[in-house]
């Protein structure tokens, strides 16, 4: 069951550039802590604060496109995941990675952090 997920903004975003107007990176959450502050008092009309009630199913936490992430640093790690694994590659060199990835392409095994589109597969 996958719900529609919220976007929690920091109040001011679409005023400020420095608080993400027009910069996706840096609207990040902050609570609301002004005394007069809309947000922080949850007024109808004004953007949402998160609380416990927004918190998705505890089957899905820590899962990445609904596959269990296992990190990777060799082939054989990689040989041993199954259909319900995605793979991500630990910090190794160059050589290896793109061994990983092209073994990773040749048997259908989807990797979180392949770099571009092409090798995530």
């Amino acid at each position: 069951m996958t719900s529609r997920r919220l976007r929690f903004l920091r109040s001011d975003t679409v005023r400020h550039s420095r608080l993400g107007k027009n910069r996706k990176k840096l609207q990040k959450w902050r609570r609301p802590r002004g005394r007069h502050s809309k947000i922080r008092r949850k007024r109808f009309g004004y953007p949402c604060a998160p609380s416990l009630g927004y918190a998705g199913p505890r089957v899905d936490t820590g899962r990445i496109s609904g596959l269990l992430p296992r990190l990777v640093h060799n082939l054989r790690e990689l040989d041993a995941l199954s259909k319900t694994n995605i793979a991500i590659i630990a910090r190794v060199g160059v050589k290896k990675k793109i061994a990983l990835l092209k073994y990773a392409q040749e048997h259908g095994i989807k990797v979180a952090n392949a770099g571009n589109k092409e090798n995530a597969s």
